[in-house]
Formats: C-alpha cells, structure tokens, sequence
C-alpha cells in the first residue's frame, strides 16, 4: 500500500508538471501570435501611408504656408500657432538677418493676393530659426510628436523663387550632424525661397523647417531641415501634440 501511495503521488506530480507545461505552450504560443499580428498591423499602417493622396494633403497644408518677404529677399513660412491674439510663424533667421540687422522688425506675409503685416518677434540665430507674429487667426500645422523613420515620403511646401504654394515630394534620407547642429536630410527638391518652409510626412504633421541644399556638380537631391522638435524647444511656439 506504501508503494501504491508513493506511486499515486508522483504521478500526480508528473501531471502537475505536465499542466505547467502545456500552459508555458500556450502562453508562448500567444505571444507568438500576438507578436505577429502586431507585425501585420505595422505593415498595413507603412503600406496605408505610402498610398498617401499628396494632391489633398497639398490642399489641406498650403493655406498654412506663406511666403516671407522683406527688401532684401524672401522665403517661406508655416503657422505654428493660433489664437484670439494672432498668430505665429516659423522661418529661418537668414529669411529675414538682413532686414533685422538694419533695425526693420515688418515683414510682408503674402499668400496669392493677399499680404497681411507681420513683426518678427523672435529669433535664434544659432539654430537659424525665427518667429514672425501676426494679428489674423490662421490655421496652423501640427508638428511631429516623433522623430521620421529613414526611408518616410515627405512633402515641402513653400515659395522657391517667389513660387509661393509650390510642393515636392521625396525621402527622408538620412540624419546627419553638421557643425554641431542635427538636421533631417532629405530627397525632395529644393530652390531659394523654400527656406522656412514645412517639410511635412503622411499624416500631415511637420517633420521639419527647410533649411538649406548641398550644390555642385554633381550634386543632387541633398536638401536639410532643422528637425522640428529644434524648433518647437528653441522658439516655445509648439502648441502640444
């Protein structure tokens, strides 16, 4: 009867341990698939913004993006911020170094016809960055709450040569350094006139200000934007994402 108890107990351990088993299974299995229907959703969320209609979100971005005009030259400009007070838009310093070197603080912020009155109230000469004021309410953009991945279409929208409401369409593709200060590389085309100007992902949300291009022979598709978590730390302008 001994022998018959001892026999009993150990197999009840033998499927006790079995049972633990098959649960160390099924929870692995589950985390399997879980993890792979995660995967799934990551692919469909990458395959759903590369089929991005860019001629709506131009439609959508464009009235938020004004060409920046002073006499000594012009460049782009994205409203970042709006309320009952106006509103506020960020540009490169160099847009507007030479008109504040010689005392002038107006601006002309023009959008086809129409050209509203502005006032640079901020700068940062180090970043290369801007803030100009004005008293309308406008729609502003939305930044990025993350950092693009390589490889993301972009759009830049802005005024090369004058050309306000111009786009172009590229790649994020590459983050680089380049004397002490971060910048997003990237692939779409860019003229004189884009600096300031938003550089945009899928959704809409600005990644980027436009900031400036390698040129030579040679040369092609190397344009650089100050990251926009840049901005929004060094101008406190960023309404929250």
């Amino acid at each position: 009867m001994a022998a018959a108890l001892v026999a009993g107990v150990a197999a009840s351990a033998g499927l006790a341990w079995r049972a633990k088993q098959d649960d160390a299974r099924a929870t692995a299995a589950q985390k399997q698939t879980i993890a792979r229907m995660q995967s799934e959703i990551n692919l469909l969320k990458l395959r759903e913004s590369e089929q991005t209609d860019w001629s709506q979100l131009a439609a959508r971005t464009e009235p938020s993006v004004f060409t920046i005009s002073t006499e000594a030259g012009l460049g782009s400009g994205w409203v970042v911020r709006s309320d009952a007070g106006g509103s506020d838009l960020v540009t490169n310093f160099h847009v507007v170094a030479e008109a504040v070197a010689m005392g002038e603080q107006t601006v002309d912020v023009v959008q086809a016809d129409r050209t509203l009155k502005g006032t640079v109230v901020r700068t940062d000469r180090t970043d290369d960055l801007a803030v100009v004021h004005v008293r309308e309410r406008l729609a502003p953009l939305k930044p990025a709450a993350a950092r693009p991945r390589l490889g993301t279409t972009v759009m830049v929208v802005g005024s090369p040569l004058g050309l306000g409401g111009s786009i172009s369409i590229g790649l994020v593709s590459g983050f680089r350094s380049i004397e002490g200060s971060d910048y997003v590389q990237f692939s779409a085309p860019i003229s004189p006139g884009n600096s300031g100007g938003p550089v945009v992902d899928p959704q809409g949300h600005v990644i980027g200000v436009a900031s400036g291009k390698y040129v030579g022979d040679g040369v092609e598709a190397l344009g650089f934007a100050i990251p926009v978590p840049v901005a929004c730390a060094q101008l406190n302008v960023c309404e929250e994402t």
